[in-house]
C-alpha cells in the first residue's frame, strides 16, 4: 500500500507492521502503573543489584500533536528533587519483546555484573544512571510495540514525534526541564533528526553510533540496493500494531535520491547543542556516518570518541558510562568539572594482528597534519607504486566468478600509519555490458600472504567464536575488520560539487549513465574512512572486484554484513586500465611520524 507524504510531494510505500501476537518472547503488556524497584533487588541474570530505590513508571502515554500516544517507561531514583532526563527513542521495544532478549551483550562477552538488567537494547542502563540522580526514559517508537502512529524509518515525521516527547517528558514533575538523549544505531540515527529541529529542553545529545545517510551507507550504498540486512535482520523483528515505511519496496520505487532519501538525512548543521558522538571503524554501517557527522555537527561543543571494540560492548562498559556522566553533568547540570578539557577528538589507531593504540588525542577531524599520497597502480605487475607508471596496460576479471578479483600490493618498508578518508581513482571498462557493480576493500597481509585481522571481541571465548567462523582467510563483518571497503554502481559516478571534498568526493545519485560498447570511463571509489598502521614487512593490498571482497555477512544474523549473493548489474569482463593516459590510483592520508 501506498501513502502519500505531502511535504514530500511523494507517494511512499508502507506495509502492516508485524504484529505484535507473533513477537517472541512477546512484549510486556500494556500497563500503565507505577512500581518501586528497591535498593538491593536483581533484574536479571548475575546483574548487580540496584545501588538505590528507583520509581518505575511504566507505560507513561505521551500525546503528541496529532493526539497520536506514544509510550514509555520511566526510571527515575527515588529523591526529592528533581532531575534531568535521558531520553532513549527507540523502534526495539523499551521492556521485554525479540531484541532485549536475544541481544544482550553478555552474548558477545560483556560481564553480566556490568548491568542490571533493567536495559534496553542499545541503550543506557537505568540501573546505573539512576544513581547518578539522572531518569532514563525509554520511548517506545511511533508504530512500534503498542505505540499509535504509523512508522517512519528516519525523516521528518521521527523528528517531530521525539521533538513533542521531549517536550511532554520536560512537563513531568520529577523532571528539571533539562532533557538528554543516548543511545546505539538506529537510537543514534534518532537523535541527529530530533536534534536537527532544535526541542527546546533538548540540552544534549550522545549518538554512539550512528549512519546519517541512510542512502549512502546502507540501503543503497554506492548506487548498490542492499536490502538483505534491513529486511532480514531489522523489518522481520519489529513489531507493533499499524503500518511501517518499507526501504526495500521503497529502494525499487525511489531507486535515486530523490526527496524520499533527502528527508532522512537531517540537517546537521542546524544542531547547535553539545554532542558527544562514538564512532567505531570496525562497523559495516555506521563506521563513516559517525564520524562524518561530527564533522559537519553545526555545535561548537561537540567531541568525537573512536573506540576499537563492538557497540553494545563499548555502551556497556562502565568507564564510557562514567565519561559520558561528565559530560551530561556539565550540559544538563552545569556542574563546573573541566569537561571542557577533554580532547575534541580521542582516536583508535587500529593494528590488525597487533597492538590497537586507543585514546590518542587529536585538535580536530580530519587530521590537520594528514598528507595525501597517491599509490599508483601498476596492472602489468599487480603492485602499487610511490611514481606514475608510464605504460599503459590493464587488469581484468570475471564479473560473475566470485573467486576473481585483481590485486594490487604494496610492499611496506617502514612503518605507515593511514588516518582519514580514502579514494580510490580508477578507469574502468565493461566488456559487452552498460553498467558495472565495483566493490573494494583495503587491508594489510603479513609477509607470507596472510590476511590480518582485528577482532572487536575480547572475551577469550568469544574470540574464538569469531575465529571459529573464518571462510577461505576471511573473518565475518562486524565481529571482525580487516581494513575499510568500498563499493560503487558505475552508471552513478557522477559526483555532487556540493558534498565532495578533495580526499572523499560523494556521489550525486541523481541520474545514471550507462556505458557505450568499448567506453573507458574515469570513476571515483571511495571507501569508507579508517586509521590504522600497517608495520614494516607486511603487504598493504587493495582489491577489486564484481562481489563483495572484504570481510563477509556473518554466519549469525542479525549481525549486518554484505553476502556474496547480493545482486549486482555485473555481467562479463571487468577491466581495470591504469598507467599512461590512465591515471588510475589510491589515495591514503598518511600520517608523518
Amino acid at each position: 500500500m501506498t501513502k502519500y507524504i505531502q511535504r514530500l510531494g511523494l507517494d511512499v510505500e508502507y506495509v502492516p507492521t508485524n504484529p505484535l501476537s507473533q513477537q517472541q518472547p512477546p512484549a510486556a503488556e500494556l500497563n500503565t502503573h507505577t512500581e518501586i524497584l528497591a535498593k538491593g533487588s536483581v533484574h536479571g541474570k548475575g546483574s548487580f543489584p540496584l545501588p538505590c530505590d528507583i520509581i518505575a513508571d511504566y507505560d507513561e502515554p505521551l500525546v503528541m500533536r496529532d493526539g497520536v500516544k506514544l509510550y514509555a517507561d520511566v526510571y527515575r531514583p527515588r529523591v526529592d528533587e528533581k532531575v534531568p532526563a535521558i531520553m532513549v527513542y527507540t523502534p526495539y521495544c523499551k521492556r521485554g519483546g525479540w531484541w532485549n532478549s536475544n541481544l544482550n551483550p553478555v552474548m558477545f562477552g560483556a560481564d553480566p555484573a556490568s548491568l542490571s538488567g533493567l536495559q534496553a537494547f542499545e541503550s543506557p542502563d537505568p540501573g546505573w544512571w539512576c544513581d547518578q540522580d539522572y531518569a532514563v526514559v525509554y520511548v517506545d517508537a511511533a508504530g512500534t510495540s503498542h505505540s499509535e502512529g504509523d512508522q517512519p524509518f528516519m525523516g521528518t515525521e521521527l523528528a517531530e514525534r521525539g521533538y513533542d516527547a521531549i517536550g511532554e517528558i520536560a512537563k513531568m514533575e520529577w523532571c528539571t526541564g533539562a532533557v538528554a538523549m543516548s543511545g546505539n544505531s538506529q537510537l543514534a540515527m534518532a537523535q541527529w533528526a530530533i536534534a536537527a529541529l532544535s526541542p527546546p529542553h533538548l540540552k544534549a545529545i550522545a549518538p554512539w553510533e550512528g549512519l546519517i545517510d541512510l542512502y549512502r551507507e546502507q540501503a543503497v550504498r554506492g548506487g548498490i540496493p542492499d536490502p538483505d540486512f534491513l529486511d532480514k535482520a531489522i523489518f522481520c523483528f519489529l513489531f507493533g500494531t499499524t503500518r511501517s515505511d518499507n526501504l526495500s519496496k521503497n529502494s525499487i520505487r525511489h531507486p535515486l535520491l530523490d526527496a524520499y532519501w533527502e528527508d532522512k538525512r537531517a540537517a546537521l548543521e542546524q544542531i547547535q547543542i553539545p554532542a558527544y558522538v562514538a564512532a567505531s571503524w570496525t562497523s559495516p554501517i555506521h563506521g563513516k556516518g559517525s564520524v562524518s557527522a561530527f564533522r559537519r555537527l553545526g555545535s561548537k561543543q561537540k567531541w568525537l570518541r573512536v573506540h576499537n571494540t563492538q557497540e553494545w560492548l563499548d555502551i556497556a562498559d562502565h568507564d564510557n558510562a562514567r565519561d559520558l556522566k561528565r559530560f551530561f553533568d556539565r550540559f544538563l547540570k552545569g556542574i563546573d568539572n573541566d569537561w571542557e578539557a577533554t580532547s575534541p577528538v580521542r582516536l583508535s589507531i587500529l593494528n590488525p594482528g597487533g597492538a590497537d593504540r586507543v585514546g590518542r588525542a587529536e585538535a580536530a577531524w580530519p587530521l590537520e597534519r594528514q598528507r595525501l599520497q597517491k599509490f599508483y597502480l601498476d596492472a602489468s605487475q599487480g603492485k602499487l607504486m610511490v611514481e606514475p607508471v608510464t605504460t599503459a596496460d590493464v587488469t581484468t576479471y570475471n564479473s560473475q566468478d566470485l573467486s576473481a578479483s585483481a590485486r594490487f600490493i604494496f610492499e611496506v618498508e617502514r612503518q605507515v600509519e593511514i588516518t582519514g578518508y580514502i579514494n580510490l581513482h580508477l578507469w574502468v571498462e565493461a566488456q559487452g555490458a552498460d553498467d558495472l557493480d565495483l566493490f573494494a576493500a583495503l587491508y594489510k597481509e603479513d609477509a607470507a600472504g596472510k590476511r590480518l585481522h582485528h577482532i572487536v571481541l575480547s572475551a577469550p571465548d568469544k574470540r574464538q567464536w569469531v575465529a571459529s567462523m573464518a571462510e577461505d582467510g576471511k573473518l565475518p563483518s562486524t565481529l571482525s575488520y580487516t581494513g575499510p571497503t568500498g563499493r560503487m554502481r558505475v552508471s552513478h559516478r557522477a559526483l555532487d560539487p556540493k558534498l565532495s571534498t578533495p580526499e572523499e568526493p560523494v556521489l550525486a545519485h541523481q541520474e545514471e549513465q550507462l556505458l557505450s560498447p568499448g567506453e573507458i570511463v574515469p570513476v571515483n571509489l571511495t571507501l569508507w574512512p579508517t586509521s590504522m598502521v600497517v608495520n614494516a614487512g607486511e603487504r598493504l593490498v587493495i582489491e577489486i572486484g564484481g562481489h563483495e571482497v572484504g570481510p563477509l555477512a556473518p554466519k549469525s544474523p542479525p549481525l549486518p554484513g554484505t553476502a556474496l549473493s547480493l545482486p549486482t548489474r555485473n555481467r562479463g569482463m571487468h577491466s581495470i586500465h591504469a598507467g599512461g593516459k590512465y591515471d588510475s590510483w589510491l589515495s591514503l592520508p598518511i600520517i608523518p611520524y
